[in-house]
């Protein structure tokens, strides 16, 4: 059956590659975006489609449709641009959740919230689960988004618990793949970009630090499912790829698999910078049914293809 689905942040990294999904089970759908990191190109290939429509929009304002479901995804997520505008960047999360679950309120939608893992902060926990609190900074300068996404998931609970809003929610890992944006300065497009340049690979630190890195297809069908679900299970729950490389690991990669004649180069650790981080993906696996398909040589071949496209 044909529903009427709202993505904010829709022209983004995710939230296009989450438009085309929807637009291809054949929903109607409105993507929201105020484009301050998300761009027309992501969702080009998306405008002939009589299905969908856009509408440039703030999120920290409240707004209204008449839809079924709505994935919240409106908030910039890479230290770059959250940091740019620190208070903005909260506000979204913060006064965005708000509206957002006024809305799915009035119209009675179904209503998804995308957090992220860096609500675990640095951890001392390791994997990380659902039931881990975190080790958060409250007051560094990644606090804007970790401790706003933190508020975002409060306020999904309370509307819940409160208004019996019908809530999902997620904490995703990090994801890569086509539409990144080239100088979002995350580390698998920082490291893509450098090396089709033949410029040095930057590390910071001494690249020991680990991550696991999902492919974007891998996180949109996690996200779909989970909103499939029934009122019984709200989340939160892991989405990402337990499997874990150091960043050194991922820069020596990246190299291979360009042919680069880069370099790799230290700097020092920026604050707060996480020194792992790898999900317990235990929950997704029994509620959702869900495992990640694509891993990282994959991934990083069609990711890197996608920048040559853009880079020329």
């Amino acid at each position: 059956m044909m529903k009427q689905i709202l993505v904010t942040g829709g022209a983004g990294f995710i939230g296009s590659h989450l438009c085309k999904r929807l637009l291809k089970e054949g929903n109607n759908v409105i993507c929201l975006d105020n484009f301050f990191t998300g761009t027309k190109n992501n969702i080009l290939p998306l405008l002939s489609d009589p299905l969908f429509e856009i509408v440039r929009f703030d999120v920290t304002h409240p707004y209204y449709a008449n839809v079924d479901e709505i994935y919240n995804l409106a908030c910039p997520a890479s230290p770059v641009h959250y940091q740019y505008d620190a208070i903005q960047t909260i506000k979204t999360s913060v006064l965005g959740a708000i509206n957002v679950l006024g809305m799915a309120k009035s119209a009675g939608a179904k209503v998804l919230q995308a957090s992220t893992s860096e609500v675990y902060g640095d951890p001392i926990v390791h994997p990380q689960t659902e039931s881990y609190w975190g080790n958060v900074n409250p007051i560094g300068i990644r606090s804007c988004y970790d401790e706003g996404k933190r508020v975002a998931e409060t306020l999904f609970m309370d509307y819940h618990r409160q208004n019996d809003v019908r809530i999902k929610i997620i904490r995703i890992f990090n994801t890569y793949g086509p539409n990144m944006h080239p100088n979002d300065g995350r580390v698998v497009s920082n490291f893509i970009v450098q090396a089709l340049k033949n410029e040095d690979i930057t590390i910071y630190g001494e690249g020991n630090q680990t991550r696991s890195f999902q492919y974007v297809d891998d996180l949109v069908e996690g996200m779909v499912r989970m909103m499939a679900t029934g009122d019984d299970f709200i989340g939160p729950v892991n989405i990402g790829n337990p499997h874990e490389f150091t960043i050194r690991q991922l820069a020596e990669k990246v190299i291979e698999l360009t042919g680069s004649s880069s370099k790799i180069t230290y700097k020092d650790l920026p604050h707060d910078d996480p020194k792992q981080r790898k999900p317990d993906i235990s929950l997704a696996q029994e509620k959702l049914d869900w495992n990640p398909n694509i891993q990282l040589d994959e991934g990083l071949l069609k990711t890197i293809k996608y920048f040559k496209s853009i880079l020329k």
